[in-house]
């Protein structure tokens, strides 16, 4: 019993993570879009992720409800506070990890590709030492 309860545990915990996860790339690529295009869209979206326009209807919806965007038919969407909020904390972690990959010596794809996944799971605390190596 106490397996079946850990692999549960896990299980919800990793859905849970991959949920943040969208949550984050999506409030980080609509500021992106609106600072490049001064709109973002869910055409625009779509093609930059590589899903369907129903897929990131869906993903906005839910968005909408945990606070994070705000949205109207055939119109653009936009960012809550709460939703800026995040797309700065990520945008500032995928950065710190970005460059602390590119002065360790890896290539700019990998660091890129590589910073994409780490700023999602990192710790405040590896973070924190990223920070300061970068610092010095």
């Amino acid at each position: 019993m106490t397996q079946r309860r850990t692999q549960k545990d896990a299980f919800l915990r990793k859905r849970k993570d991959h949920a943040q996860e969208t949550s984050e790339d999506y409030v980080e690529l609509v500021a992106d879009l609106i600072e490049e295009k001064g709109e973002a869209r869910v055409v625009d979206i779509a093609s930059r992720l590589g899903v369907t326009s129903v897929t990131v209807s869906k993903t906005i919806g839910r968005l909408e409800e945990a606070g994070l965007l705000r949205s109207e038919p055939y119109r653009s969407i936009f960012l809550t506070e709460q939703g800026k909020e995040l797309a700065i904390q990520t945008k500032e972690r995928h950065l710190i990890v970005l460059n602390f990959l590119l002065a360790i010596g890896v290539s700019p794809e990998t660091a890129e590709a590589d910073s994409e996944g780490m700023e999602h799971h990192i710790s405040e605390e590896t973070l924190d030492r990223m920070r300061e190596f970068l610092r010095d």
